[in-house]
């Protein structure tokens, strides 16, 4: 793979109108370790780390608080490897490249394959931004702040809308309505209408693990399922795939009702089902423990 500086690289691929969630960049290794562990003391290449965009490109980021998940890779390969933190900022993508705001990068890499760096910053305006952290190629990650009447998606501070969400006693049409292998996961027990009228604090993740096993979809379900039964019933959990059927050639109704065309998310909502953070494209098992400890802490 011949990754070329200066264009916006992500680490998805696509499928009808979604963007994936699959790994389908090469990768030096395999291993997983613990999500902020001390990683390896690893030099940036010659020409410095070009930046892998783990977060969707469309419209999606707002003013105010952003996560901005990012791996690093050389000129062939995406790595496995990486110092515990990385130092960095946000600077406005243009001639005049205005340094906004520092930020650090938190590696996380427990339960996945291929390590990504946490980076959230806290962006003021609207406009185009460059990602950069110390030993990168001089470029970084450019991306997009929107304004709030641009997106479509839910926000934070938003009402996340109810839905009928497909349930074992009725699909509502999504063949299969989990396709988690071998078992359909557990968090089908109930519609997402059904959940938000508990007045409980709530997790509403969208995501495909058929067609996304190796990638995050499968995992973040699995790592959503243990915190099912960690938690227990303090905070409510739904999942609904993303295609209605098998061969993954229709966008099911629960997606189309976000207006989401990427996956997989996680909602975190609070007893009145108001957004209060969100998880897009990539998460290890430390990083949701944490979001759902926070959650259950508000």
């Amino acid at each position: 793979m011949d990754f070329s500086r200066r264009q916006v690289i992500t680490a998805a691929g696509s499928a009808v109108l979604l963007a994936a969630c699959g790994e389908n960049a090469e990768t030096k290794g395999s291993s997983t370790d613990g999500g902020t562990s001390a990683g390896d003391p690893v030099d940036a290449p010659e020409g410095g780390w070009i930046l892998v965009q783990r977060f969707p490109s469309e419209p999606l980021l707002t003013p105010g608080d952003v996560r901005l998940p990012i791996s690093l890779a050389d000129d062939t390969q995406i790595l496995d490897n990486g110092p515990a933190t990385l130092t960095g900022w946000v600077e406005t993508d243009d001639d005049a490249r205005t340094r906004v705001v520092d930020v650090t990068g938190i590696r996380r890499k427990d339960g996945i394959p291929t390590p990504y760096w946490e980076v959230r910053a806290t962006l003021p305006a609207k406009g185009s931004y460059a990602l950069r952290l110390a030993g990168d190629d001089g470029y970084g990650a450019s991306f997009t702040v929107y304004s709030p009447a641009d997106v479509i998606s839910p926000l934070t501070g938003d009402l996340l809308p109810p839905f009928d969400t497909p349930t074992p006693d009725d699909h509502r049409g999504v063949e299969p309505y989990c396709t988690l292998s071998p078992d359909p996961c557990p968090l089908h027990e109930m519609t997402l209408t059904e959940a938000l009228a508990l007045g409980k604090p709530l997790a509403y993740m969208v995501g495909t693990p058929a067609h996304c096993s190796t990638g995050t979809c499968t995992p973040g379900l699995q790592f959503l399922m243990k915190e099912h039964e960690r938690v227990g019933d303090k905070l409510v959990m739904v999942h609904a795939d993303v295609y209605a059927d098998a061969a993954a050639t229709e966008v099911a109704p629960a997606v189309n009702a976000l207006g989401v065309q990427y996956e997989p998310i996680i909602y975190f909502c609070t007893a009145d089902g108001t957004i209060v953070d969100r998880l897009d494209a990539i998460w290890d098992a430390s990083e949701l423990t944490e979001r759902v400890d926070v959650l259950l802490a508000l």
